[in-house]
């Protein structure tokens, strides 16, 4: 017998290891859109993933550009925005932090 932990307990382990990260920024208030609940009850995607990603600086699928100045916005105090290429035919989501950290939106880029 391995001592090496099973599938499930692995997965326990990066759930408890990720969240222990500490955040760059607070989210505020989280509101989604209809469009993109729908989007992440479509992929089964708990939206709590991908606002742990966002808040601890995994920007998704930006360019190098654009997540410098995230980085830098989340120090600065300025607005942030993540985006995640999700599912099949990859969908887009975005996660827009305000700069006064009061609100985080779940929103389709075409609801911008």
């Amino acid at each position: 017998m391995s001592n090496l932990p099973t599938s499930s307990e692995n997965r326990r382990f990066l759930i408890i290891a990720v969240t222990h990260s500490p955040p760059l920024f607070t989210l505020g208030h989280v509101v989604a859109t209809p469009d993109a609940l729908d989007l992440l009850d479509r992929l089964g995607i708990n939206a709590s993933t991908l606002l742990v990603r966002h808040q601890q600086g995994d920007w998704g699928d930006i360019c190098r550009e654009d997540a410098a100045t995230n980085t830098w916005a989340a120090q600065a105090g300025e607005r942030l925005l993540s985006a995640y290429i999700l599912g099949k035919p990859h969908e887009r989501l975005w996660i827009i932090t305000e700069r006064d950290r009061s609100v985080t939106t779940l929103l389709l880029p075409e609801e911008y």
